[in-house]
């Protein structure tokens, strides 16, 4: 019996993800703008997908109140701009702090069960709207623009949020998949199954979650910093708007929850269908939510779920592998 934590696949997917890497670096060298444009919101769409599946699909924590953080990432970076500092350094600083700000909010939201918790953070991003709408900066729902953007090019604002948005996206996910590699990944996972049979072996269920909330927060605050790069202006509104959460649901459902791999193809599919259908006008939404629909029908383990069921394929493998298994190996042990 041999355990292992790599495959043939998935050492063939380093060696195309670094080539790949190394390309989307030199891209901007021959690009168009509207490509770089367009590959910078597919990269947030990456990160959003992908922190939404770390809390639901890793740790069985089901949020309909992400736009909560992906909001007081815009907000914060807005405001520490005010003060002087470049929007590029606010961009990391505003995660941060709402990563910092997240920790008090996980101390009481973590003890809601299931429904309680989805509900519970919709509650709080509710809330939090209303809060920045009171600051005077913001002027209500008028919003501001990141007027700090203004120092920069054209040509080198797009540059840097293009790079920024490919590092943050890169280094996002290479944390998590470390992250789900190590014992607290395991913890999690085993969490997510039974939390009760978890806490029984040793496993400490509130620190746990509370971490990964926490890594979760701070993924999708930066992803709601860099938006607000891309587009320049800061709407409380549209921050906060549920539509986001349903955005990043919608993803990982399709794509496949729970697997690695999953919340990338639902973020790669999502992009294809807004490029392509988006000017569909309501359309485009029904066209959504249908195929969300015929997925958890026919599809419940998602489009790579039911790739993985049926042919065995893991390109990103997070847990461990057991082979050379057989009956006799069973008997004897």
């Amino acid at each position: 019996m041999n355990i292992k934590r790599s495959n043939a696949y998935s050492q063939v997917t380093l060696s195309i993800i670094i080539a790949l890497f190394i390309a989307l670096i030199i891209l901007p060298s021959f690009a168009s703008n509207d490509v770089m444009e367009r590959l910078t919101v597919l990269f947030i769409y990456i990160i959003m997908a992908a922190m939404w599946n770390t809390l639901a699909g890793f740790g069985g924590l089901v949020s309909i109140g992400q736009q909560l953080f992906l909001g007081l990432g815009a907000y914060t970076t807005i405001r520490i701009t005010d003060m002087g500092i470049s929007p590029f350094i606010a961009i990391v600083l505003a995660a941060c702090l709402v990563g910092l700000l997240s920790w008090p909010i996980s101390t009481f939201m973590l003890r809601l069960k299931a429904g309680e918790f989805a509900i519970g953070m919709w509650v709080l991003a509710s809330i939090g709207h209303l809060l920045v709408n009171l600051d005077p900066l913001i002027q209500g729902e008028t919003g501001i623009s990141l007027i700090a953007l203004n120092q920069y090019s054209i040509e080198s604002r797009r540059l840097f949020i293009y790079l920024a948005a490919l590092l943050s996206m890169s280094a996002l996910l290479l944390g998590l998949f470390y992250v789900l590699r190590s014992r607290a990944g395991i913890a999690m996972q085993a969490i997510r199954d039974n939390e009760e049979a978890a806490d029984s072996i040793g496993v400490d269920p509130e620190r746990v979650k509370k971490w990964f909330f926490i890594f979760a927060a701070f993924g999708t605050a930066l992803a709601g910093a860099l938006w607000l790069a891309q587009a320049s202006s800061f709407q409380p509104k549209t921050y906060f708007s549920v539509q986001w959460t349903a955005y990043m649901i919608f993803m990982v459902l399709v794509g496949g929850l729970g697997r690695f791999e999953g919340a990338i193809l639902g973020a790669l599919l999502f992009f294809a269908v807004e490029t392509w259908f988006a000017t569909a006008g309501v359309w485009y939404l029904v066209g959504l939510g249908a195929v969300a629909m015929l997925c958890s029908l026919f599809l419940p383990k998602g489009i790579w779920g039911a790739i993985e069921s049926k042919l065995g394929i893991t390109l990103v493998p997070v847990g461990y592998q057991v082979t050379g298994l057989t009956t006799d190996t069973l008997k004897n042990k």
